[in-house]
Formats: C-alpha cells, structure tokens, sequence
C-alpha cells in the first residue's frame, strides 16, 4: 500500500534518532555512527570501520497518529564469496513497546567480501522505500529500530499524520560495550539482541556500543565512552582479545585498568559493571586467534575454529578462562576505592549447561534463542548492582 495522502516529510535529526552518537551527512542523506568523528579519525580497522557504522540499537522513536509511514533508506548488504546468501536486514517497528511490524530493504549498495584474501569491494546501488501502513490511528509512540547489523543510510521520512519527538522519555540511560555478540550477531533482528531485550526488561534507554570483532580495549573507545552521558555502564570484555590473538598477559591487566581510568575519568561514580566472556568451548583453554574452518566454508557453511594451542598459555597468551580469572582480580582490587565497580561472570549469563541445550551455531556467535536467555539473565543480574544507586 502506498501513501495516498500528501505525504509529510519529517527532518530525521537527533530529536527522533536514538542509539547513535553522530550524523554523518552523505550523498543521499544520513549515516549514524555509534563513534564520534575524533574516535574514527583513531582507528585504521576496516572491520571496526564496518561495525561501528552499523546501526545496532539505533532507532528513530516519535509520536504521530499516522496510519501510514515511509522510510527511505540506503542499505549496504554483505556478500561472502561462496558463502550462502545472508538474510536481508531487518527494520522492527514498535508501537507503544509492541512490535507492530517487519520489514526488510530488498536492494542497495553491496558489499562483497572475500574471507580467503580479506579483501572487499562496494558496488553502487538505490535508496529502497520501506512502507508500514495499516497502523492504529490513535497518538502514539513510533519506534523504527534500523538493522543491527546492516550499514544504514536515511534518506526520508514520510507520514500522513504529523511526527513530533517524544521529548525526555525520564528513562536512565545505559551505555554498554561489548563485541559482535553485544552488536547482535546471529539474532533474527535489531529488538532481538540481547542488550535490547535487557534493555527492554529494565526499562533503560540503550546506547549500544558493541562491535563485531572489535571489543578490544581501543584507548578511543575508553574515551568515547567517557565523554557520552550515562547513569549505568557496562563493558564486556574478551572474546575478541583471544580470537584476534592481540594481547598478552603482560599487557592485558594494565589495558584494563587504563580502559576503565579513562571511562571513570567521565563518569567517576556512576555504577559500572565489567563482564567476562560467555561460554565458548573453543577458546576456554585454547587461545586463538580464531580461524574459518575452510572445509565448513567450501561446503558453505561458516564455522570458526581455534588456531592456537593450549601450551602457549605458559607464554602468556590468553584463554576465556585466564580472561576470567585476571578481571575478577581486577574488579576486586579497584572496588577497594570504587564502590560502585562490579564483576559479573559472563558464564551466569551463558555457561556450558546452556551450550549443551543450546549450542553457538558457528562455534561464536549466539542463536536467536540465546539472545533471548542472555538479554533475560543479565537484566536480573544487573539489576542489583544498578539498583545500589538508582533504586
């Protein structure tokens, strides 16, 4: 169905888009960044390059009565060479909290990567309309959550009923960092990651910081998060130090401990919460890097693998364990001077009984399900940490 009404055409700015920390204006209109400017200007990553402009708890939320609703938009889809297919991005509409639709960008620019040689190229490609008609005609609260993993760029907003901002929602705000299981990875669509789920649970506005494949103490991430307003922070640390195989030891304590003086350094007292990795059977003893299993990818299927071995823990490498073990530590030794630091054990939120009921698809990376079971446990676990001071 389409608009048949004279359209109005909303100016998307930072009054309805939540979930980024810029706007960058393009040829043909908005990309959110989840990193400022100055934090990308540090970075030479082309896969953090990648993830921090995908739009992972971004969301455009307004008030309207409108029945009809157009949203322009210009994705960037990833193609794997010889690998299936992936599904395309998902948009969530909610309406006052309840998913109301879904809706996906058929076409677009895409990008298509070569895993064997790491290397990518963009092919051009149009804005899509996506239309969600049929909606209640009362006054309502709109949200429009933007695909979690997909490279979003907003071109319009079109409506048959006039769109206002919510204005101050009185709801704290949650500023979490994590890797490409906090990004969403594997879950079905952008209101079904976990930290979304959590979010949802504790009634807490997200600013969600995670990045596949990029959770790995960047001094610039420390700093962004520094300077972003937030009453509750968490940082989940180390899966992607031990799949990238990019720290030692030796190094690790004294990463951590910078990456937190810097976030404190903004927000001395507000209660942050540091959480150790998930169960995953690969990396528990074995240190990585992490590899695809090339025999998985030439019958198309994408399982990873761990490259390193378990005597090079005697060399310093890291495991999900010693990971474990050396932020406990860490957490204990700083809540000596900072009350409100907490540890929480990423195996409470998904340990090995959970892996024997519901295994990681890929070896990595969480099924929709355990999105679901992660986002449901760690809004109950939090709470009490969080609660200390906002309770």
């Amino acid at each position: 169905m389409t608009i048949k009404l004279a359209p109005i055409t909303t100016p998307i700015t930072t009054d309805i888009l939540f979930g980024a920390l810029e706007l960058e204006c393009t040829d043909v209109g908005l990309l959110p960044h989840r990193l400022p400017a100055q934090a990308r200007a540090r970075n030479d990553d082309p896969q953090l390059a990648m993830a921090e402009a995908q739009p992972s708890g971004v969301r455009l939320m307004f008030r309207t009565s409108a029945v009809a609703i157009e949203l322009d938009t210009l994705p960037t889809k990833r193609d794997y060479i010889g690998m299936p297919a992936r599904p395309a991005g998902v948009y969530d509409l909610r309406v006052d909290g309840r998913l109301q639709r879904q809706e996906s960008a058929s076409g677009g620019k895409v990008q298509r990567i070569n895993m064997a040689t790491a290397s990518a190229v963009v092919e051009p490609g149009q804005p899509q309309t996506l239309r969600f008609c049929d909606l209640p005609g009362h006054d309502k609260t709109v949200e429009i959550w933007l695909p979690h993993d997909e490279t979003t760029e907003l071109v319009a907003l079109r409506s048959d009923a006039p769109i206002t901002p919510v204005g101050a929602t009185g709801k704290r705000v949650w500023l979490h960092h994590g890797s490409s299981i906090s990004q969403g990875s594997n879950a079905a669509s952008p209101t079904g990651t976990w930290p979304v789920i959590a979010a949802n649970l504790a009634e807490v506005e997200l600013i969600n910081l995670g990045f596949g494949g990029s959770a790995v103490l960047d001094p610039f991430v420390a700093r962004t998060m520094r300077d972003t307003p937030a009453d509750l922070i968490s940082v989940k640390i180390g899966i992607n130090l031990v799949n990238t195989d990019l720290m030692r030891l030796r190094a690790f304590g004294p990463a951590v401990h910078g990456f937190l003086d810097t976030v404190r350094d903004g927000h001395p007292t507000t209660p942050l919460l540091v959480v150790s990795p998930v169960f995953c059977p690969i990396h528990e003893t074995v240190p990585g890097p992490s590899q695809a299993d090339i025999l998985a990818l030439q019958l198309g299927r994408l399982l990873f693998r761990a490259a390193g071995n378990a005597e090079d823990v005697s060399r310093g490498k890291l495991t999900l364990t010693i990971i474990r073990e050396q932020l406990r530590a860490i957490v204990q030794r700083r809540s000596g001077s900072d009350a409100n630091i907490h540890y929480l054990d990423g195996t409470e939120l998904y340990g090995e009984a959970d892996h024997d009921r519901l295994p990681l698809p890929d070896q990595l990376h969480p099924d929709a399900d355990t999105h679901r079971l992660i986002g449901e446990r760690f809004a109950n676990l939090a709470a009490g940490p969080f609660r200390q001071r906002y309770g």
